[in-house]
């Protein structure tokens, strides 16, 4: 039994293999890929979590301006 796609089912079959974001160490591996951007995104918006509540921190310590005799 032979199968055959039309073009439109031809691009769509290859838009995957086509994409570098699907390949992990040089492997074909879509899933492996995906699951490595969502760790890095959740890696990223833990790192800017940490930075506002290190600035947060920074911005309430900070030394108040001395006050001038009036």
């Amino acid at each position: 039994m032979e199968v055959t796609l039309n073009m439109w089912e031809q691009s769509k079959y290859f838009e995957d293999f086509e994409n570098a974001a699907n390949y992990v160490n040089g492997r074909f591996d879509p899933k492996a890929a995906e699951a490595l951007r969502s760790r890095y995104q959740r890696q990223l918006e833990e790192e800017a979590r940490a930075r506002r509540e290190v600035r947060t921190i920074a911005q309430q310590h900070k030394p108040q301006p001395a006050r001038r005799a009036g």
